[in-house]
């Protein structure tokens, strides 16, 4: 691949335009990395995982430098739904097929601690970002809803779980109000955030326990060896350790996680500001929102009683020209009611995907570790995979090597072939969620 995705669609230095951005108290610029650096641990990318394993590693007294290309929650941590999921982005019944029984409940278990340690952080660095419980999963094929309803089942008889409450149609229709939905599910112990807000409460919460934030400091070259070497456009780092927090803006970084973490683009709009009893008309309860096509739609309602929407198709590394009409087509096939409601922002980002859409954690060598390839479900996944990635460092690898032991197949063809192949694979898929 050629064209960088950290400049493809940006200016260099800057957060893009969107509604995460103008609702936020941007942090002071961070220096960028210049000379020669020395720390224990050096950290790559400013996003969720990189910020929590900088933070989480600062907290058990390691020195840590935290390099990120643009600005601290660039990418795809400031740019997603904000939904925080519980569970993996695979059925647990699939991951069960995949790893056993046992490993299973364990990743369930983590899946559980990842939200939970969302809403720990929140609360224990003082972060203005409310949470705001609730997932509906919705079904856009009625033939889905008897398989969404013994998802619950499974979730409850093997791990206790009973917070996930079945919707019938007149249940669905009630909470989303919309015709487009047949049934599903609602899990309340999951639900949305501000994710841009978070990520910047991250980074002043890693700043104050004494890491080392550089911006604009795209990393040039990962030197294996003990101790390891960063080499950026300005400055080395030597450290001890090294852990990459890239996920889809990885680039040609290390080829072999490449070859399993594909960066795609996606698409979110938000709303003028609608009238109260027009929102809740839209979203009952004001959960958060995932469908069941291929081409995912997922959406919310925003503190300030905007609709956030997402969804779209792009088959190009390049955002579309137009991105508020490529998402206003699939909000007026939900939500017919907003046609003559105006868009305010639109704004693309790019996340990390694998085959099997579960995280790839890596140990690339003995003192450089990966966590990436989230697949959308990132928000609690990849501050929980951070957590895992500090413990490794500090000699309790077990966690973090459960998630490396899951199996991430290569993408056919590796980092060459993938792009033209999902491109494929979504012109087929999109082209039977609406047939």
């Amino acid at each position: 691949m050629s064209l960088d995705l950290l400049t493809a669609n940006d200016r260099q230095g800057a957060y893009p335009q969107s509604y995460y951005v103008a609702t936020s108290v941007p942090l002071a610029p961070f220096p960028a990395a210049s000379g020669e650096i020395t720390c224990d641990v050096c950290v790559v990318g400013g996003g969720f995982t990189g910020l929590s394993a900088a933070l989480h590693l600062a907290e058990r007294g390691y020195d840590v430098v935290l390099l990120e290309a643009q600005r601290v929650g660039f990418g795809a941590s400031g740019r997603n739904g904000g939904q925080v999921g519980t569970g993996q982005r695979v059925e647990m019944d699939d991951v069960a097929k995949m790893v056993g029984a046992g490993p299973a409940k364990i990743l369930w278990e983590l899946s559980l601690e990842s939200v939970q340690l969302v809403r720990d952080l929140i609360g224990t660095h003082n972060m203005n970002v409310p949470f705001h419980p609730g997932i509906v999963e919705a079904a856009h094929r009625a033939r889905y809803v008897p398989e969404y309803h013994a998802y619950a089942d499974y979730l409850a008889e093997t791990y206790d779980y009973t917070q996930v409450r079945k919707l019938d149609r007149a249940e669905m229709r009630a909470t989303v109000g919309s015709p487009a939905y047949h049934g599903g599910t609602l899990d309340m112990g999951g639900g949305h955030i501000h994710p841009l807000k978070y990520a910047l409460g991250l980074a002043g919460a890693a700043q104050a326990a004494g890491v080392r934030l550089f911006e604009n400091s795209k990393v040039t070259g990962v030197k294996r060896g003990t101790p390891a070497v960063v080499t950026t456009d300005q400055g080395q780092i030597t450290a001890d350790f090294v852990v990459l927090g890239c996920n889809g803006y990885l680039g040609n970084l290390e080829g072999e996680v490449a070859a399993k973490v594909m960066p795609i683009n996606n698409f979110i709009v938000a709303t003028e500001p609608l009238k109260r009893e027009i929102a809740e008309g839209l979203i009952r309860g004001n959960h958060a929102v995932a469908d069941s096509k291929f081409v995912i739609n997922y959406f919310r309602l925003s503190d300030d009683l905007r609709l956030l929407f997402g969804g779209g198709e792009s088959y190009g590394y390049r955002f579309p020209k137009d991105i508020a009409a490529t998402v206003r087509k699939p909000m007026l096939e939900i939500y017919p009611q907003l046609k003559d409601t105006r868009i305010d922002y639109a704004w693309g980002g790019t996340l990390g995907i694998t085959m099997n859409r579960m995280p790839h954690f890596a140990r690339l060598s003995g003192n450089v570790l990966s966590a990436s390839g989230y697949s959308g479900h990132g928000v609690a996944m990849a501050t929980l995979g951070g957590k895992l990635a500090a413990e490794a460092v500090a000699g309790q690898a077990e966690r973090f090597d459960l998630m490396a032991h899951v199996p991430t197949p290569r993408f056919p063809g590796g980092a060459a072939l993938r792009w033209p192949l999902l491109v494929a694979a979504m012109v087929w898929y999109g082209l039977r969620d609406r047939l």
